[in-house]
């Protein structure tokens, strides 16, 4: 498998996303539970499926994209509210990037790595590791990368984030993902109930860093990415509860944004694993 990665990041873009929109809709005609809930999600946030359908193929474009950006050659990216980032970087406090499910979130590192990063401080992510070991070897070797640095979804991980941003360094990670038991609440998103990680929240309690909000938008016909950056609406709230409520309704906001490009079929209102 790790060969046919090799092979397919050789790929220009826009065929690897014509490939990954006929993968997505094989996906959602061929699977009951997927299309079920993917259709149940869109729902439950208020949209019909003229807004969403568009989330069929890009939920596939976001599988096939992935051997280009891991090991293939850069691809083209313009930035939307860049000017929010160095600002940012100057406070000497750290910059927490929130990203959701949406638009390719593997080109919002990538991007601000080599705009921001190149003789300045590194990024950490947070990720959660493949549980198959092909893909966990290839993910770690993709990501590993000069001034990118990964924590995975563990106490250590959690660790290695508040150093860095101590250390004036920024952190990215998905707030929308659903954290393991005990490290998160349940609070509204999209006016019903989901676990919901504090971790963003206390990152920024802890070491008074500044939220940006982010995602990557994919450009029509493999044209490249938008990245878009924006701050918080809204100031978050020292109540615990209260601000993981707010950084939903900023999450919130941002699929609303591009719902075509949202990863309907998350399970977003799961039950939390064990840790």
């Amino acid at each position: 498998m790790a060969t046919l990665f090799k092979l397919l990041s050789a790929w220009p873009l826009w065929l690897l996303h014509g490939v990954g929109a006929v993968l997505g809709w094989a996906v959602f005609v061929a699977s009951t539970v997927y299309r079920k809930r993917f259709l149940e999600n869109a729902r439950m946030a208020g949209l019909s499926w003229r807004q969403v359908r568009g989330a069929v193929a890009e939920s596939g474009k976001l599988v096939a994209e992935l051997p280009r950006l891991w090991l293939g050659q850069p691809v083209p990216v313009v930035w939307e509210g860049a000017e929010h980032v160095q600002p940012a970087l100057e406070t000497g406090r750290g910059i927490v990037f929130l990203t959701p499910h949406l638009g390719c979130f593997e080109i919002a590192a990538q991007a601000y790595v080599d705009r921001f990063v190149p003789g300045g401080k590194p990024m950490t992510v947070l990720y959660r590791p493949p549980r198959q070991s092909w893909l966990r070897e290839l993910v770690s070797a993709s990501r590993h990368r000069p001034g990118l640095q990964t924590a995975p979804t563990t106490f250590s991980g959690v660790k290695q984030m508040v150093k860095a941003l101590k250390q004036g360094e920024s952190v990215g990670l998905l707030p929308d993902q659903v954290p393991p038991q005990g490290m998160g609440m349940m609070v509204p998103f999209f006016g019903h109930d989901a676990y919901t990680m504090t971790l963003s929240v206390r990152l920024v309690q802890q070491t008074g860093a500044t939220i940006l909000l982010t995602w990557g938008e994919r450009l029509k016909w493999g044209r490249g990415y938008r990245v878009h950056v924006q701050p918080m609406a809204e100031k978050l709230p020292a109540s615990l509860p209260e601000a993981v409520t707010a950084v939903n309704r900023a999450m919130e906001a941002l699929v609303l944004q591009c719902p075509q490009q949202y990863l309907w079929g998350y399970a977003r209102y799961k039950q939390p694993r064990q840790a």
